[in-house]
């Protein structure tokens, strides 16, 4: 069994607060726009992280992090990119890929906006955590955590942070 954390749009900020949820988890992921190398330096150095980049983010990061992060866990097929949409609305980039062969969870961020939905054409999971830094549209700081145990997603929780 594993315990995910799951953010994004951190856009620098990292705080006490959202560093105490990383100590929970046994892996971070971070659906992109980190914003700065310390952020994703300060979640390594307690947890595992597995992160993509997104459209704010630097050469530096670009460098270290993927476009899309596909990997497996406990059974479950997972794909994280930071501009990838959501059921029914999916961005170009990923429209035909995800039709052809959809992950059982689909992770993406971008929007600010906190969604959890099931998508029953392709029979997956998708989840935008919101955004867990101060910069953007959304007025709480957002994020996701869940366990992943031998195919199974559960114990989804949506965590918010305070107010910005």
């Amino acid at each position: 069994m594993k315990k995910i954390l799951l953010l994004s749009d951190t856009h620098s900020f990292i705080d006490k607060q959202l560093l105490k949820y990383v100590k929970l988890a046994d892996e971070v992921w971070h659906a992109g726009d980190i914003g700065a190398i310390e952020v994703a330096d300060s979640i390594k150095k307690l947890k595992p992280l597995r992160a993509v980049y997104g459209n704010i983010d630097n050469a530096l990061i670009r460098t270290e992090y993927p476009l899309n992060n596909k990997f497996t866990v406990e059974k479950v097929t997972v794909w994280i990119t930071h501009i990838g949409g959501y059921p029914n609305r999916y961005d170009a980039r990923v429209k035909e890929e995800i039709s052809k062969n959809p992950p059982q969870l689909f992770i993406s961020g971008h929007s600010h906006i906190l969604k959890v939905m099931y998508d029953k054409k392709l029979n997956l999971l998708h989840i935008n955590p919101g955004a867990a830094g101060k910069h953007g549209i959304h007025k709480v700081r957002t994020m996701v955590h869940f366990e992943i145990n031998k195919g199974k997603i559960s114990n989804l929780e949506v965590i918010e942070l305070e107010q910005r």
